[in-house]
């Protein structure tokens, strides 16, 4: 797969995966828009794997579920 979506077509067709994209659009502020879908998985660890043996030039993971409350989140 390596259509390019915009981010509401993103998080309604992959509920709940991660989702690696090339070379995402991106706003003034660096806020994904969309870009190619090239891997999703429910599994994060799928995900960066296929970035890794891509090694694509510019890329964004994104993850389309619900964060737990309580949880942190580290960049």
């Amino acid at each position: 797969m390596n259509e390019f979506l915009t981010q509401a077509e993103i998080y309604k067709r992959f509920d709940s995966e991660w989702v690696l994209l090339e070379n995402p659009q991106t706003d003034e502020y660096s806020r994904i828009q969309g870009g190619a879908v090239v891997c999703h998985s429910k599994n994060r660890d799928d995900v960066y794997r296929a970035a890794k043996k891509m090694q694509p030039s510019r890329f964004a993971i994104l993850y389309t579920g619900k964060i737990p409350e309580g949880s942190a989140v580290i960049l």
